[in-house]
């Protein structure tokens, strides 16, 4: 073979390969080659594709997620976020949700409750005492059954009737006659689900979804009552009292031991929030049909947020967040939720990671096939990097190659990029989290101190140039706290809590230290409690 036609063969294979190259990177990152007819980029082909280091690439990664986290820029977003929030408290049907729970606990209630946790993978039923604010709750008993798959496929009344099985059996061990007496024992459901709630004590099934076959043949039906009538079928003597969701639960557990709470919060796999606030900042419309006299009496209620579906054109996003968002089966549907929580930071990192790979040989430019699968690096192994904080880093190359297997183990500057990566996106999360955060205490102390609103408006439509910083007239609060994300990851919470300073000194001066992230252990079974409690002393 001639040596003219080697050279030729030899050009072909390379334009070959880096064509293929090429179109898998597309085809992994396609945010990449957004725009790329409408301006000049840079050459993405063979050798210059993969000519950038992990240094540069890092810092590339470095100042993407954090420019947008200065002291003013929060500001604004918190802002433009509030002006979200208050057009959902007038008419949303999704968003901003008054539930039936007016009053907060003054935490001299007592009593013995039974308190029910159905979530997405797990049944707990409790008994729950409560002693007063002086004293901890006590959980007398407490059991937990797995949902599995079997459990799922229940339909109707057969889950109501496998619940009723967890209480009676928990009933039983606690050795005593709750349950069984003359006198009918409350209890509180924590629900985590959909449910059209009609009274504090009420509500209709709706569709459940996450593979749940209970709403079959009971939609429409009034959730309490299916349970009340599986338990008397073993003769248990039990009423439904109070039925909350998981981030109510939370906000009022943590009520009963500390006064200034007002506000909730869960951040795990998703995220929520739970506020009081004043019935008359709520459209009329998102009320419906309450009981006669209940405007009367009610002044403020607890609101349901869905706080994950706020932040849409406000938060901004990296061409990694909209590769997310754009192959997610439900597109800006819960844009901070895609930023923040559990199920969505261990797949950001993974498709850096893939560009890493691609661009700036990650890995000795070899992406494990594992991690090709989108969601297949868990937000644990980025909490487990970021935490280790050794030289060599061994113990992250260790339990990354447990979950992946890659060609060659990683190399140290391998592990530092990946660490560095890590605390730059949960840095971003725990910021995003403060800056909604700030915003709904804001819209909560607008609503508490409309007057000093009113001012600062006022001054602003008569000098536009002027800057006006909020009122000092700020309302302190407890922020009720619970998942693994807020209460777990390393740091976050702490991370999230400096935000927050930040953020409340600079719009509401000489408040101090105005909103305070605490931890709500067993939130949702205490909190179901607590709802009983209050609903009892109300009557």
């Amino acid at each position: 073979m001639s040596a003219p036609l080697v050279k030729v063969l030899h050009r072909l294979q390379e334009l070959f390969q880096n064509v293929v190259a090429a179109l898998e990177t597309m085809i992994l990152l396609p945010s990449l080659f957004r725009g790329l007819g409408r301006r000049r980029r840079k050459p993405f082909l063979g050798t210059h594709w993969h000519r950038r280091s992990l240094d540069s690439f890092v810092e590339e990664v470095d100042t993407l997620f954090s420019v947008p986290l200065s002291t003013s820029t929060m500001i604004d977003m918190s802002e433009k976020i509030r002006a979200q929030f208050r057009h959902c408290l007038q008419n949303s049907p999704v968003c901003m949700l008054p539930s039936y729970t007016t009053t907060l606990p003054t935490g001299s209630e007592k009593g013995t409750y039974l308190a029910l946790d159905v979530g997405g993978s797990t049944f707990r039923v409790a008994l729950i005492k409560l002693n007063g604010r002086e004293e901890e709750m006590e959980i007398v008993r407490v059991s937990s059954r797995y949902i599995d798959n079997s459990v799922k496929l229940l339909e109707g009344t057969q889950f109501f009737d496998w619940m009723a099985s967890g209480i009676d059996t928990m009933l039983k061990d606690v050795g005593a006659d709750y349950g069984r007496g003359d006198v009918a024992l409350p209890i509180g459901l924590s629900w985590s689900f959909p449910i059209d709630q009609t009274s504090i004590s009420s509500g209709l099934v709706i569709h459940m979804g996450k593979g749940f076959h209970c709403s079959n043949g009971t939609v429409g039906q009034e959730l309490g009552q299916l349970l009340i009538e599986s338990c008397r079928k073993r003769n248990l003597n039990v009423q439904m009292a109070a039925i909350v969701n998981d981030s109510s639960a939370a906000l009022l557990s943590r009520a009963y031991v500390d006064s200034k709470t007002r506000m909730s919060l869960i951040l795990g796999t998703g995220t929520n929030m739970a506020i009081h606030f004043p019935v008359h900042d709520i459209g009329r419309s998102k009320f419906g049909v309450r009981p006669d006299g209940w405007f009367d009496y009610a002044k403020n209620v607890i609101i349901n947020s869905e706080m994950s579906m706020f932040g849409g054109g406000v938060l901004p996003m990296t061409r990694w967040d909209d590769v997310l968002n754009r192959t997610h089966m439900r597109p800006d549907y819960q844009p901070l939720e895609y930023m923040i929580t559990g199920r969505y930071l261990g797949e950001i990192v993974r498709l850096i990671i893939v560009e890493a790979v691609e661009t700036a040989s990650l890995f000795g430019g070899q992406l494990p096939h594992s991690m090709r699968e989108p969601y297949s690096l868990d937000t644990s192994i980025v909490a487990f990097i970021e935490e280790d904080s050794s030289t060599s880093l061994s113990s992250s190359a260790a339990f990354l190659q447990k979950q992946h297997i890659f060609p060659a183990t990683p190399s140290v500057d391998d592990l530092r990029f990946l660490r560095r990566v890590c605390q730059v996106v949960s840095r971003r999360a725990a910021a995003y989290l403060a800056t909604g955060i700030h915003s709904m205490w804001c819209l909560l102390n607008e609503a508490e101190f409309p007057e000093q609103s009113s001012i600062a408006n006022l001054l602003i439509k008569e000098s536009p140039e002027v800057i006006v910083t909020e009122s000092d007239t700020a309302k302190n609060v407890s922020i009720a706290c619970d998942g693994t994300v807020i209460n777990k990851y390393p740091g976050f919470r702490d991370t999230c809590q400096g935000y927050l300073d930040r953020l409340s000194a600079h719009s509401h001066p000489n408040s101090g230290s105005a909103i305070r992230l605490e931890s709500a252990h067993e939130s949702a079974i205490l909190g179901a409690a607590v709802a009983v409690a209050v609903a009892v002393a109300e009557e």
